[in-house]
């Protein structure tokens, strides 16, 4: 579940499209190691690891091949499969010890592509008009593929880590916390494989404007996800003798209270940063409030402004909201039953309980129809938010600068969810940074024809061969 941030502004796909053509037709003949990572990731794309047929056993078997071959011994890798087809690579390559290990995550499971619904075979990798299209041709493959590339690059150099460093293919992230989740699993069954003073991850990305790098999102904290199903229940009946009592009409009004609640603003650290940070990109009066904002500022008409946007108001606020409905029997008769699922993106510095008990009183208008039933699908996963402070963090800025110059860093909270959060957990600060960069207007993760630009995908490669190296020096 990669990159999921909406754009702050909107561009012409059109304009893109002429921009990713132009900058592809300019690149030169690929080096070796730009032949190599595209042999792995064709490889490890051209993989089907669907969870309906698909394997994650199959795909870190290649991946381990390509690895062994680099160089790496067998001792130093082991796969892991505690469920059937979910496999999961662990390598941890030795270093000298003089720092704390650090750990490359990055999933390769995929969401569902149905053939007749795609342009093309999605697990076949296309490569036409200045784009990689398949599933998972972003959707984590490109940021697996460019680490198995970066680690057998440096191996075959002779590149001595001066800590160890521990990559992790995992399983089942695009399922959730469900138990074969690869990541979950590890850092439940074996922590002692994956602890580190920090980690890199998917979550974060960079965007283009007109075609050109306009920033670049570091994800160090991420929102709660859990979800609520509401049920209010009747007696029913003939349809031609209506009551009061329908329950389509009390769920429908309690669901409209829902809309139009607002949970209470939760400015932290990491929030007041990205709206610094972001102000200077924007103009008028977004930027005044963007920069009220960074300053610690609530007032209502400040925010009032800011949430009429949905990313803005999704980083000032818990969220929740109506994601499924389903009422009645027969067209005519009285509904028995009407339910509601309603999603909650919790910030991570919120409580959950005080969420559930402000969630309750909305639906139920404060118990005023007491008969409406609440259940929890699962308890949310808390994670701390990652510091800013540091090496890793200082390092990103610096090599943003050199390969994106003007472009700046911003430390933000992504609204979906990562495995990134079951690592915090552990204690291990991660960093979703992948220095790959989109046109928001076309951000296509787990949707039809998911694509990248060609010459995008290169250059996050070799973002993450320097930030790599950079690290482990």
């Amino acid at each position: 579940m990669t990159f999921r941030f909406p754009p702050l502004r909107h561009i012409a796909c059109a304009a893109a499209l002429a921009t990713c053509g132009s900058a592809f037709a300019q690149m030169q003949t690929l080096t070796p190691e730009q032949q190599h990572f595209h042999a792995i990731y064709k490889e490890l794309v051209e993989i089907n690891t669907t969870h309906s047929v698909g394997s994650t056993t199959q795909a870190v078997q290649a991946m381990q091949a390509v690895l062994l071959k680099a160089g790496f011994g067998k001792d130093e890798m082991q796969i892991i499969e505690p469920f059937p087809r979910k496999g999961n690579l662990v390598l941890r390559w030795k270093g000298t010890g003089a720092k704390r290990p650090m750990l490359l995550m990055a999933h390769i499971d995929v969401v569902e592509a149905k053939r007749e619904d795609w342009k093309t075979d999605p697990f076949k990798l296309q490569e036409s008009d200045g784009y990689f299209t398949a599933r998972g041709s972003i959707d984590d493959k490109a940021m697996a593929s460019a680490f198995v590339s970066v680690l057998a690059q440096l191996k075959q150099e002779g590149f001595k880590p001066t800590r160890d460093i521990i990559m992790a293919l995992t399983a089942d992230e695009e399922r959730g916390d469900v138990e074969s989740n690869g990541a979950m699993w590890l850092l439940k069954n074996k922590p002692e494989l994956l602890q580190a003073e920090f980690g890199i991850n998917e979550g974060g990305g960079g965007e283009l404007r007109n075609g050109k790098p306009n920033l670049h999102r570091v994800q160090i904290a991420e929102k709660l996800y859990t979800t609520y199903e509401f049920e209010l229940r009747d007696v029913g009946g003939h349809s031609s003798l209506p009551t009061i009592t329908n329950p389509i009409y009390g769920m429908s009004e309690a669901l409209a209270r829902l809309g139009a609640y607002r949970f209470p603003v939760m400015l932290a650290e990491v929030t007041k940063t990205y709206f610094s940070r972001t102000a200077p990109l924007m103009s008028g009066q977004l930027a005044e409030d963007m920069r009220a904002v960074g300053n610690g500022s609530t007032d209502p008409a400040v925010i009032d402004r800011l949430s009429k946007t949905p990313l803005y108001n999704a980083q000032l606020r818990t969220t929740c909201t109506a994601t499924m409905v389903n009422a009645g029997h027969a067209e005519n008769a009285l509904p028995q039953s009407a339910k509601a699922v309603v999603n909650c993106r919790m910030l991570p510095f919120d409580d959950p309980d005080n969420v559930e008990k402000q969630l309750k009183q909305v639906i139920t208008n404060n118990g005023a129809n007491d008969k409406i039933t609440m259940r929890q699908f699962a308890k949310p996963t808390r994670s701390p938010v990652s510091p800013l402070q540091g090496d890793m963090f200082s390092t990103i800025e610096t090599l943003t600068r050199e390969m994106w110059p003007g472009v700046p860093v911003i430390p933000f909270m992504s609204t979906g969810a990562t495995d990134s959060r079951f690592a915090r957990n552990a204690g291990i600060p991660m960093y979703g940074v992948s220095g790959l960069f989109f046109d928001p207007a076309d951000l296509r993760t787990h949707g039809l024809d998911e694509r990248v630009e060609i010459p995008r995908l290169y250059d996050s490669r070799e973002f993450i061969l320097k930030l790599v190296k950079k690290l482990a020096s």
